[in-house]
């Protein structure tokens, strides 16, 4: 008789308790030029990132220069006094560092991450290109073109499209806000070197800016690291300056952007509504998320899985600016496409949906669900030292205490289905919405006018 074969299971694994978990709290300070300094320690992290915070708003933009700010952050990393263009790029690759820079209404930003154990000669090469940039005729010339070069794709983009005439709706025209981030053609082509070093020189000093460093510090004497590179930048005092008001026209109505033959209308909804400092921010977040955060939110459960209108439209809150004293704005805004010819029910199927969270408001299960994604996975969306850098520049860009992430996890798990369906229901009123459709106006104009949703006009995709 054949003997049966027995095996050996290892034991199931067990869960071990969970661990309590903060958004990790920096440690603040200053240089002796007077450039403010965040730094955090990430025990593990060997990719130390740093965020550089530049007071260069694109509202400081010469009249009829927009789009200097983006240039001119483009063009710290092509050259210095002591590197060429190319140089200095060979440099930042034998780091086997990466150097960005970009430029939003609150300012410019540059991000540098690299190995720790590099970490002295990129701080070397980031304290150069911030100290003396070289910004040669050639190179923004250079960078010009290529910006001019990239405008008509971005036009031909039905989001960006849609996200330009969005902003010239809600802003007022005489507002920077109203005109695209990275200049128009006519305004990046005005452009040259000497422009774009004027500008440099008005706006750009240590005593204004804020360096955020993040990483596994073990051993790094990071004080005297900082003061032999980012400490050798001088610049004059700082220049206190006033923060205009965000003012917005939140009238509800359509605009079609024209685009004959579109077989898809590109749409995205809008209003200008509190930013982080409003003390309704979390619930509107958690609200928000319930509407469109994700594939499950109400939204795409009507849109997308019961009519099959869209492959997925997103509701989502977006901080313009702040300032000091609380008077900033953000972007509150639904997004997504759907096919020409379902776009008038597919707008009124989204409408009924927002009158639908008026009257009956959400559910304790889609709280729970929002709050769970929101808050359950912060762990995991801090894992890498880049992302706890560009969070930590946020809270200082839009003058938000150090501790601001940590806090509003915590409200956000404290916050009702009450509180949320209201912050949700205010984010988004029915009759207050600009609506921005990209798309063939023959075919989609007389449908949505029946809607009632707004007056509508067309404008010619340019």
């Amino acid at each position: 008789m054949t003997e049966l074969a027995t095996m050996d299971f290892h034991p199931q694994p067990q869960a071990g308790e969970a661990r309590p978990w903060a958004f990790p709290a920096p440690g603040r300070g200053a240089l002796d030029n007077g450039l403010t300094l965040l730094r955090c320690h990430r025990p593990g992290q060997q990719v130390v990132a740093v965020e550089i915070l530049l007071a260069a708003p694109l509202e400081a933009e010469p009249q009829g220069l927009d789009g200097i700010a983006t240039i001119m952050a483009r063009a710290f990393s092509e050259g210095t006094d002591k590197h060429s263009a190319e140089e200095f790029a060979a440099e930042l690759e034998r780091c086997g560092a990466t150097l960005d820079a970009h430029a939003d209404h609150p300012g410019v930003r540059l991000s540098l991450e690299v190995p720790v154990s590099r970490l002295p000669k990129a701080l070397g090469l980031l304290a150069d290109a911030l100290r003396a940039p070289a910004f040669e005729d050639s190179e923004v010339e250079r960078l010009v073109r290529n910006r001019l070069d990239e405008i008509p794709h971005e036009t031909a983009n039905p989001g960006r499209r849609a996200a330009k005439e969005l902003s010239r709706q809600l802003f007022p025209a005489t507002s920077r806000m109203s005109r695209p981030r990275q200049g128009t053609e006519e305004t990046v082509a005005k452009i040259d070197s000497g422009a774009v070093r004027a500008f440099y020189e008005r706006h750009v000093r240590p005593a204004t800016a804020t360096a955020v460093v993040v990483g596994d510090l073990t051993g790094v004497d990071l004080d005297a690291l900082l003061g032999d590179t980012l400490g050798t930048w001088t610049g004059s005092p700082a220049v206190a300056r006033p923060i205009p008001p965000v003012t917005a026209d939140d009238t509800g109505r359509v605009v079609i952007v024209d685009r004959p033959g579109a077989v898809q209308t590109q749409l995205l909804i809008g209003r200008v509504g509190a930013d982080r400092h409003d003390r309704v921010w979390p619930a509107q977040v958690l609200g928000t998320y319930c509407l469109g955060g994700t594939l499950t939110s109400r939204l795409d459960r009507v849109l997308r899985e019961e009519k099959g209108y869209t492959y997925g439209v997103r509701a989502f809150g977006q901080v313009l600016r702040s300032a000091p004293d609380g008077t900033g704005a953000a972007m509150l805004a639904i997004s997504g496409s759907v096919d020409t010819p379902n776009t008038g029910p597919a707008l009124d199927d989204l409408w009924k949906v927002l009158r639908t969270l008026a009257a009956e408001g959400l559910t304790d299960a889609e709280r729970d669900v929002a709050v769970q994604n929101l808050v359950g996975v912060a762990p995991l969306k801090y894992e890498t030292a880049g992302v706890v850098a560009g969070t930590l520049a946020d809270q200082v860009e839009q003058h938000l205490p150090d501790d601001y992430q940590a806090t509003l996890y915590q409200q956000l798990a404290a916050t009702g289905t009450v509180e949320a369906t209201a912050a949700a229901v205010s984010a988004f009123p029915v009759d207050r919405l600009v609506t921005v459709l990209v798309g063939d106006a023959a075919q989609i104009e007389e449908p949505v006018r029946a809607l009632g949703i707004g007056e509508v006009s067309v404008v010619t995709a340019e």
